[in-house]
């Protein structure tokens, strides 16, 4: 079988050595993860056709790519001004210290407050970036000061409205499948 090995440490000899394939992953382990990024419902059948291979084959590389991490969940884009949480937001958060204790205890402190969608650790500036979702003004206002300007640590926020989200084009870019499995880029839809 070409692309991930079903030994964790090896590596197939058919896997391209080209840097923007991967570690062990070849065109066809790429375009079903394209494929996946584009619509994650697509039934196995359907996977296997714009792909190019048998239904089986799919199915077995589909577990490989789960079992080696590659593939780790899939997720649900929700509407969530219809779920009654209009206003999203990001808050820029700037410790004042980072000591590697206080800084997880405040990870695991983050990611359970309700109304934060995603929480980043970065780089620069600010040390953390929280997306958040909420009801009202009045709710954000309670979730800065109640949950994160509460924490000792905490030096600095600032709270930016988000006033629309827009998907990138993701690692794989815009691209489409031709006869075979082979990628091809450019084309801005698949087919």
């Amino acid at each position: 079988m070409r692309g991930i090995s079903t030994k964790p440490t090896a590596v197939t000899k058919s896997a391209t050595q080209d840097p923007q394939l991967g570690s062990g992953l070849d065109e066809v382990d790429l375009a079903i993860l394209a494929q996946l990024a584009g619509n994650a419902r697509i039934t196995g059948a359907a996977l296997a056709k714009r792909v190019g291979i048998a239904e089986s084959t799919c199915a077995k590389r589909m577990q490989l790519l789960r079992e080696h991490g590659i593939i780790t969940g899939f997720t649900t884009q929700m509407n969530l001004a219809a779920l009654g949480h209009p206003i999203q937001a990001v808050i820029a958060v700037r410790l004042a210290s980072h000591n590697r204790d206080h800084v997880l205890r405040f990870h695991d402190t983050l990611t359970a407050i309700p109304g934060v969608l995603t929480v980043f650790h970065v780089a620069g500036e600010n040390d953390y970036l929280l997306h958040v979702a909420v009801t009202s003004p009045e709710e954000l206002r309670d979730l800065v000061l109640e949950h994160v300007n509460v924490h000792r640590g905490v030096q600095h926020t600032e709270t930016q409205l988000v006033f629309s989200v827009m998907p990138g084009a993701g690692i794989f870019g815009p691209i489409s499948m031709r006869a075979g499995g082979a990628l091809r880029s450019g084309t801005g839809h698949t087919t």
